[in-house]
């Protein structure tokens, strides 16, 4: 295999993070969502955790962390420039920051500035993991106004990773996963009671 198609494969080791990396990206309605999807996830998770939900930039660093770990067995916490990524531990990203991968299996924090108004952002989170991790990440778009996420889909495609979203009618904003799904790239679309089962199912799988 060469080329592109080894590329998007990781065949030639152009993907330098070698663990599975979730990404959760939500919006309005997303703590709940969030709740319902790490709620059901086994401690020993086989795989990395990264979380973005828009967040007011002047907001506690670690309230969406506090939140989630009172709802799930995995460890939780905000995210810190530098962070190394490992199994069962879901890093979140705080607010007035963005979050990127690294191609050192790590994380960098991004002050947001004032614009855009999507922070922390997905679409910038996203694109970075689809170009350190490919065909390893497992990108999932819940509630949320708004498109950011679009961009990043195409980029996590582009490299061999895979998009799920949650559907229209348990989605408290559909404008988050409809963009998504109007991509033509998603591969499946679920109820958000589903989605965490969907999730561990594929992480079993993964590369």
């Amino acid at each position: 295999m060469t080329g592109l198609a080894a590329r998007r494969t990781g065949a030639d080791g152009a993907f330098p993070i070698g663990i599975p990396v979730l990404a959760l990206v939500a919006s309005a309605g997303g703590v709940e969502a969030l709740i319902q999807v790490l709620g059901p996830m086994p401690s020993d998770l086989p795989a990395a955790v990264l979380v973005v939900q828009h967040q007011d930039p002047a907001g506690p660093a670690d309230r969406l962390a506090d939140i989630l770990q009172t709802r799930t067995a995995l460890v939780v916490r905000a995210a810190r420039d530098g962070d190394h990524l490992r199994p069962g531990l879901v890093l979140v990203a705080p607010p007035a920051t963005h979050m990127i991968a690294t191609p050192y299996a790590g994380l960098g924090l991004i002050d947001s500035g004032e614009l855009p108004p999507a922070r922390p952002s997905a679409d910038l989170l996203l694109a970075t993991l689809a170009v350190t991790c490919g065909p390893r990440v497992l990108a999932v778009v819940l509630t949320g106004r708004g498109h950011d996420a679009q961009a990043g889909i195409r980029a996590v495609h582009h490299c061999g990773g895979t998009v799920l979203a949650q559907d229209e009618a348990t989605a408290e904003q559909f404008g988050m996963p409809g963009a998504a799904i109007a991509t033509g790239l998603v591969h499946a679309v679920y109820p958000l009671r589903d989605l965490a089962r969907a999730i561990t199912r594929r992480l079993a799988s993964a590369p």
